[in-house]
């Protein structure tokens, strides 16, 4: 056991000495996920918000292993039960629910001045496609999407999202399933 501890300090030492630039971030892996039955009463304009019947955000919970944590998301997804929908998606996220519009098929609204306190960031999905099953889209570190998105949580656990299309659709069909989810490097 000795001889591996020192093998593993010399080639530690030498990592450090030859990539100084190299951050070495640990923490817990995890993938908040949520599921909604859109509205989707009619066509979506470009820019509409995209959420349940009951205008709440879409929420992410337990992202952090505590209240006031931190975490870096490091991808995401977005999944629709409805076949051949190219959606091109941006989710916006707060920390605490928004005062911006939540209503289903109504323009979004999303920056407003009153929510910058709560505002994490967003991300912007590729747009969503299909090999025969469901319409799919996902953003990472190798994606246009803007991840990685570092944040701190100013109190509690849960993150809020608004998810807007950016582009008008006419193949959505009522109650049909999204399913949003964040994989998420919990750090504290």
């Amino acid at each position: 056991m000795a001889d591996i501890r020192g093998i593993f300090k010399s080639v530690w030492r030498n990592l450090r000495a030859s990539n100084a630039d190299i951050l070495l971030v640990t923490g817990k892996l995890i993938n908040a996920k949520t599921t909604l039955a859109l509205a989707a009463a009619t066509d979506y304009a470009a820019e509409d918000v995209m959420a349940a019947s009951d205008a709440l955000a879409w929420r992410f919970k337990n992202v952090v292993e505590r209240e006031g944590g931190s975490g870096i998301i490091i991808g995401s997804k977005a999944l629709c039960g409805t076949t051949a929908l190219p959606l091109w998606l941006t989710l916006f996220l707060f920390e605490a629910t928004p005062t911006s519009n939540l209503t289903d098929n109504v323009a979004n609204t999303a920056l407003l001045a009153a929510d910058l306190r709560n505002y994490i960031d967003r991300i912007d999905y590729v747009t969503m496609s299909d090999l025969g099953g469901l319409s799919e889209a996902k953003a990472s570190p190798s994606t246009v999407g803007g991840l990685p998105i570092s944040f701190t949580l100013e109190s509690g656990r849960d993150i809020y999202g608004i998810l807007v299309t950016r582009n008008a659709e006419t193949g959505e069909a009522a109650n049909m399933k999204m399913t949003l989810t964040l994989d998420v490097l919990q750090l504290g």
